[in-house]
């Protein structure tokens, strides 16, 4: 009776869609000329950031010497008021690297944004206009259809990939 019954409403669980690094690598390339959206999926692929924890950054979470993001908090959108908050799970708070490119691909951008504070967001986007973003940025790239999360997904299958040790991905 509970197979004829089926999963009670609930849809059955999907694969995870993920992009190769020629995919995004695609994507990127297509998004080059807006440069606020690209500087941000380029911290959400390469550094496999939520995109609370992307959202959420400053100046002060940001060593561009040493190649070292410090996620220490999520942003998130509550009716008409940002809200920053603690990360998902205490093991949430740690330090990412970052390669060389993206250091200096953030340098640029920083500079070009206009008296930033230190303690102040550097990418002041919504979730919602991200996403928004996202897909129609991935549909114009021609590219299949993944969610901005999916490029967490997409930067752990990119480091497998590379051998990295399961371990240390799963602390990133």
């Amino acid at each position: 009776p509970a197979r004829k019954a089926g999963g009670m409403g609930r849809e059955k669980s999907r694969e995870m869609q993920v992009w190769t690094q020629e995919e995004y690598n695609k994507f990127s390339e297509a998004i080059k000329s807006n440069y606020d959206s690209f500087c941000a999926f380029e911290v959400l692929y390469w550094c496999g950031l939520r995109e609370g924890e992307m959202l959420a950054l400053t100046l002060n979470d940001i060593d561009l010497e040493e190649g070292i993001i410090t996620v220490n908090k999520t942003y998130q959108r509550v009716g008409r008021e940002d809200v920053i908050s603690t990360p998902k799970t205490p093991s949430s708070v740690r330090k990412v690297s970052m390669p060389a490119f993206l250091c200096d691909e953030l340098r640029e951008y920083v500079d070009m944004l206009y008296e930033l504070e230190p303690d102040q967001r550097i990418f002041q986007i919504t979730k919602s206009t991200l996403t928004k973003n996202f897909q129609s940025m991935t549909q114009e790239a021609g590219l299949k259809r993944i969610t901005v999360h999916g490029l967490r997904h997409s930067h752990v299958s990119l480091l497998i990939s590379k051998k990295y040790d399961i371990f240390e991905v799963s602390k990133r």
